[in-house]
């Protein structure tokens, strides 16, 4: 990710031709300080991002860190200070809070269902279910709260999923298809397929040439049964609706990864809080 390319959008979002509310009421050359405070309970994500955005903005901005990303925070906590041009503090403070309080609200959510798996091998994924041009954020949040990263997009994994399927004409025909591709396009990336039953698993079996299977919205028995039918000869991804209270009962069947959507589309931003000190 190309973060001073973000940084530039967001600021040119924001500002365009000035911060008209700091330039009207705040003396240039003013300097002063600011506090970045945790006004909730959780992991907080974000803080080098942050320094990122300051940095970009005012290279001279003197910023102390004292608590750094992935670690636990309580509301009251003091996550960073920031010193120098009072002016461009303030024009930093939003884009500053905006990516940390929702990152931060990734991170705690992700390490609930981190903590909820905890004991067993399997590993917690994010999916594409992310905000357009915010992913690299949001996938970095995710990593900060113990999960690990899924394809970041549509370039780096073939992922076949129902309507591929069906749109190819079925499995067979579609795992071949993709393979072809591959080789005609001298490609390197791994191949994922989609299955909603058993006898789909079994199709997926009898064909291979796939890194990984998924298991759709399969109940935690009919992971059991499909996991036995795999044999270990594939990776082996579960997804669905999948919620914090039923996820340790599909991390036991023994799946390798379980993909949870909600990580990065139903989490609460994080109560974070930037003020001046006088």
């Amino acid at each position: 990710m190309d973060w001073k390319e973000f940084i530039t959008a967001a600021f040119e979002e924001d500002i365009r031709e000035g911060d008209h509310t700091s330039l009207s009421t705040i003396p240039e050359g003013q300097n002063g300080k600011a506090i970045l405070w945790a006004k909730a309970d959780g992991i907080v994500a974000g803080v080098e991002l942050a320094q990122m955005i300051f940095w970009y903005f005012d290279a001279t901005l003197d910023v102390t860190v004292f608590i750094q990303d992935g670690a636990a925070i309580k509301s009251g906590d003091k996550i960073l200070e920031v010193q120098g041009a009072e002016r461009n503090i303030l024009s930093c403070e939003r884009l500053v809070l905006n990516c940390m309080q929702r990152m931060s609200g990734i991170a705690t959510l992700t390490k609930k269902y981190v903590d909820a798996v905890a004991g067993t091998n399997t590993k917690i994924l994010d999916t594409r279910k992310t905000t357009p041009l915010f992913r690299a954020a949001e996938k970095w949040a995710v990593k900060i709260g113990g999960g690990e990263n899924h394809r970041f997009g549509l370039y780096d994994m073939i992922l076949i999923k129902d309507n591929h399927v069906d749109y190819s004409g079925g499995i067979k025909p579609a795992i071949e298809k993709a393979n072809f591709y591959l080789k005609e396009n001298n490609l390197n990336i791994p191949i994922e397929i989609e299955t909603r039953n058993l006898d789909e698993v079994k199709q997926v079996l009898t064909s291979g040439n796939v890194n990984r299977i998924m298991l759709d919205n399969f109940t935690p028995e009919l992971i059991g049964e499909a996991l036995q039918l795999i044999d270990k000869k594939f990776e082996t991804e579960v997804s669905g609706g999948i919620t914090l209270e039923t996820i340790r009962a599909y991390a036991e069947t023994g799946v390798d990864f379980i993909s949870v959507g909600a990580l990065t589309h139903s989490y609460t931003s994080l109560d974070l809080s930037l003020k001046a000190v006088k």
